[in-house]
């Protein structure tokens, strides 16, 4: 009897013979691009979507494979000079690359948040609700009310902490801050400003007045609620 060769499985094919050509239609990246939305790719798929060609003796999708590898996944740690070592890679591919991250830095900069009331300023603070040490954050914020940067300015003990204006001011300076708003949690639970709480607004306001910063407002924040002390009568 003749014995008949049975094609082997796409996925069991040595990676490196794959090739876009030898993908079903349904599976090609620009195709499954254009029929589900690029969320549905994967990185080395919208990677080769950019690249759109490999080189004889490689295909695009290893391309795409190799550079991630070579950059650990993280794309935006690569620079032209890295991206053109790596096989395959020529300065066309390079440019394409690294113009394509450039245009998503700038456009993703422009998208900053906005804001515009005290609710809005509550995913900054999410990661300190709950926290067992009172942690003290300020958020930059630029002429537009845009936040530049959140960060943490102090950790306390258990439910004291010591702030200082120069250390709440130090960043939103570096950061041509036009404004600022600060926050802490209250690890007891209790959204009642403290005696404490209300100097040290006292304090940051005055100070912020001196360097041409706003203080927009100061939150307390809880696990199971907020205070605004701006809307509490308190700025």
């Amino acid at each position: 009897m003749q014995n008949t060769k049975v094609a082997e499985p796409f996925h069991r094919w040595d990676p490196k013979k794959r090739r876009i050509q030898d993908l079903p239609d349904a599976d090609r990246p620009r195709e499954k691009l254009i029929r589900k939305g690029a969320a549905s790719l994967s990185d080395v798929e919208l990677l080769a979507v950019l690249l759109g060609s490999g080189t004889r003796r490689t295909g695009v999708l290893d391309i795409a494979s190799k550079i991630l590898r070579a950059l650990d996944g993280r794309l935006d740690s690569g620079n032209l000079e890295v991206l053109q070592s790596i096989a395959g890679v020529g300065r066309a591919k390079a440019c394409q690359i690294e113009a394509a991250l450039e245009l998503a830095r700038r456009h993703i900069a422009q998208r900053r948040h906005v804001i515009r009331e005290a609710a809005d300023a509550l995913p900054y603070l999410q990661p300190i609700r709950a926290k067992k040490q009172e942690h003290f954050v300020c958020i930059s914020l630029n002429g537009a009310g845009e936040v530049i940067e959140s960060r943490v300015v102090t950790v306390g003990l258990l439910d004291a902490n010591q702030v200082h204006p120069r250390e709440v001011f130090s960043d939103p300076i570096a950061d041509r801050a036009a404004a600022v708003i600060v926050a802490h949690n209250h690890p007891s639970g209790t959204l009642e400003p403290s005696p404490e709480d209300l100097a040290l607004t006292r304090r940051i306001v005055k100070a912020g007045d001196l360097l041409g910063i706003r203080v927009l407002d100061h939150l307390i924040v809880t696990a199971e609620g907020f205070l605004s002390l701006k809307e509490a009568g308190h700025l």
